[in-house]
């Protein structure tokens, strides 16, 4: 049986990313990045960045748990992981912290998941203004991004200029265009649900 889910108090709750969100299960066949959809539209529109874009990319890094306890553990083993439901390692986090003033330290990131997505949301943002306007064909801006997320802004920037991305990139690609399907229909579904709860 699978471990509930459990509310996380967050500081900051008056903030952007305002409202109980809860910690992923301990069994990773049960967490859904979905179930944060709301979190993920507020965070994204206070950054600037698209909501589908966010959450294709917690899809994309849902491949391992991102229960407290085990990234805990995770980190014992290998202590410069990455944290938080959004994976991201603490030389990231540094810059998006100094960038936005953040007061929240990288190992917040383990225990708040809103507080991870508002993170991702800002470094979503922060390389959008890195990127080109004018790049290859073969990419959409959101593509690059995601590429951007994964494989840091330099390797995002010779991809705009149409430098072939490795294999492993080559696959987070794959998966980031297999999962934006999933993540608009759970933002449709999620859209709707509130326009229901406001009439």
């Amino acid at each position: 049986m699978a471990e509930p889910s459990t509310a996380v108090p967050r500081p900051g709750s008056d903030g952007p990313d305002g409202g109980d969100v809860r910690t992923p299960p301990l069994r990773p066949g049960h967490y859904d990045p979905g179930d944060y959809a709301d979190c993920v539209v507020r965070c994204a529109e206070a950054a600037g960045v698209s909501p589908l874009l966010v959450l294709t990319v917690l899809y994309n890094e849902a491949y391992k748990p991102h229960h407290p306890l085990l990234e805990r553990l995770w980190q014992w083993w290998k202590p410069e992981a990455s944290f938080g439901v959004a994976n991201m390692h603490r030389a990231t986090f540094e810059r998006v912290r100094r960038a936005h003033g953040l007061s929240e330290r990288w190992q917040d990131l383990r225990d708040d998941p809103a507080f991870a997505i508002r993170a991702a949301a800002l470094h979503l943002a922060d390389l959008d203004r890195g990127l080109p306007a004018r790049h290859v064909r073969r990419y959409t801006r959101e593509e690059l991004l995601a590429l951007g997320y994964n494989a840091g802004e330099r390797n995002m920037r010779a991809f705009a200029r149409g430098v072939p991305p490795g294999p492993m990139a080559r696959s987070y690609l794959r998966r980031f265009r297999s999962y934006r399907h999933r993540a608009a229909a759970v933002l449709a579904g999620d859209r709707d649900r509130r326009d229901d709860t406001a009439s």
